[in-house]
C-alpha cells in the first residue's frame, strides 16, 4: 500500500451521547417521548408545521448547551493527519464534530443549524428560533421554513460518495450506531462483500454485530480515542519503514 490507509468511518448517536445529547433508539430515547410521525416526516410537517417546529427549536437549544468529547476530538485529530484518505460520515445532524475541527463531514441526514426553504429550495446557515413567520432570506416568502434535515420517507444524502469512499477504502470503522437505521445499517455488509476489515465500537452490540470482525465497547469518549491512537502508531510505523 503506497501512502495512508484509507478509511471511512460512520458515526452516529451513540457517539454525541457522551457530550450529553439524547439518543433516538434507545429504551429512554427520543422516539421514546415523541412520536416520529408527527415530527419526523414530511406529513407531520404538513399537518402541525408548529409542533414540528417547536421539537426542533428544543433540540437547537439543547445542541447549544453541549460540548465536542473526546471521541469528537480524536476524530478530527486523525482527519487532520490523514487528510482526505479519512472519509467521515455521521447520521447525526448536530455540529459536534466539526466544532471539534473536522472539516470534511458527510451529514447524511442532513444538519440541525440549517434550514431549508420549501418554496425556492435555498439553504440557510440557522442557530436560532424557526417558526411558520420566519421568512426566507433569499425569496423572502413566509411559511415555507424547515429544518434541513432528512425525514423519515426522505432520501439520505452523499449515497453516491460514501459508496464510492467504501469501495476505495482500507478499513471501514462503525462508531455509536444501532446498526437498525439504513441504508447506513447496510454499509458494513458493502464493506464485508469487498473484503474490508471492519470494526464496530459501541456502547454495546448493534443489531448487525457479527457483521464486524473487530468489536469493542465502551463509551465512546473512550474506545474512540483508544483506537485512533492504535492507528496514529501505525501511522508512525509507516512513515519510519
Amino acid at each position: 500500500m503506497t501512502g495512508p490507509p484509507r478509511i471511512v468511518v460512520l458515526t452516529g448517536a451513540g457517539i454525541s451521547a457522551d457530550s450529553g445529547l439524547s439518543t433516538f433508539r434507545d429504551p429512554d430515547g427520543i422516539w421514546s417521548r415523541v412520536d416520529w410521525r408527527e415530527v419526523a416526516t414530511p406529513e407531520g410537517f404538513a399537518a402541525d408545521p408548529a409542533l414540528v417546529h417547536s421539537f426542533y427549536n428544543e433540540r437547537r437549544a439543547a445542541l447549544a448547551s453541549v460540548e465536542p468529547n473526546a471521541a469528537h476530538y480524536a476524530l478530527a485529530r486523525l482527519e487532520a493527519r490523514l487528510g482526505e484518505a479519512l472519509t467521515l460520515v455521521t447520521q447525526n445532524v448536530d455540529d459536534l464534530h466539526e466544532r471539534a475541527g473536522a472539516i470534511r463531514v458527510l451529514h447524511m441526514h442532513g444538519e440541525l443549524k440549517k434550514a431549508r426553504c420549501g418554496i425556492c429550495s435555498a439553504v440557510h446557515p440557522w442557530a436560532g428560533y424557526l417558526s411558520l413567520e420566519t421568512r426566507c432570506a433569499d425569496c423572502k416568502a413566509a411559511g415555507g421554513m424547515r429544518p434541513d434535515v432528512v425525514w423519515f420517507g426522505e432520501a439520505p444524502r452523499f449515497l453516491d460518495e460514501i459508496a464510492g469512499a467504501i469501495a476505495d477504502a482500507h478499513h471501514f470503522i462503525s462508531i455509536g450506531t444501532s446498526g437498525s437505521v439504513y441504508p447506513a445499517a447496510g454499509f458494513v455488509a458493502h464493506a464485508r462483500a469487498i473484503g474490508l476489515p471492519c470494526t464496530e465500537l459501541n456502547l454495546e452490540p448493534s443489531e448487525n454485530a457479527m457483521a464486524f470482525q473487530d468489536r469493542r465497547y465502551g463509551r465512546a469518549a473512550e474506545t474512540v480515542p483508544l483506537w485512533v491512537a492504535e492507528m496514529e502508531r501505525v501511522l508512525g510505523r509507516q512513515r519510519t519503514n
